[in-house]
């Protein structure tokens, strides 16, 4: 298994144009904050009613969760941190007028939309196309830079 270093540095490779590295910087949180809604607007089974907790983003969280503690504690830290903000957000986003899918759906298509932009700034395809677990490389990339800006080792 790579190390968290040769992933964010890997990653990095293709996220050195300022533009894709700003629009990384809201559109990657945005994605995630998406697919928490849409995962949490998926009905679960009758079984899982007696925990309100218990959802396909909340069980997504966790194996997300999972593989950063593998890569790197402190960056575990830092993710459930953020996925504990962005499960708040998504559950203002559920007390809209608009269903929970919809608004999670057009969130996660305009910050699609933003990455192919900033990556057509960078002239390289995205690093998923290389290795989908950059996926998920993604979001602690953006950790680690907020880490090394507060001076915290990852």
């Amino acid at each position: 298994m790579r190390t968290v270093g040769e992933w964010l540095d890997e990653y990095g490779l293709s996220h050195r144009n300022p533009l894709n590295e700003r629009l990384h910087f809201i559109c990657v949180p945005a994605i995630v904050l998406s697919v928490i809604g849409l995962l949490m607007a998926v009905p679960t089974p009758e079984a899982w009613s007696a925990y309100p907790w218990l959802n396909w983003a909340s069980l997504a969280s966790v194996a997300a969760l999972a593989y950063y503690l593998a890569l790197s504690r402190p960056l575990a830290a830092g993710a459930l941190v953020a996925f504990a903000l962005l499960f708040v957000i998504v559950r203002g986003l559920a007390s809209l007028a608009v269903p929970l899918w919809a608004s999670s759906l057009a969130i996660f298509v305009i910050a699609w939309i933003g990455q192919f932009i900033g990556h057509h700034a960078e002239g390289k395809r995205p690093s998923f196309f290389k290795d989908v677990q950059f996926l998920l490389i993604g979001p602690i990339w953006l950790l680690a830079a907020a880490y090394r800006r507060l001076g915290l080792k990852y």
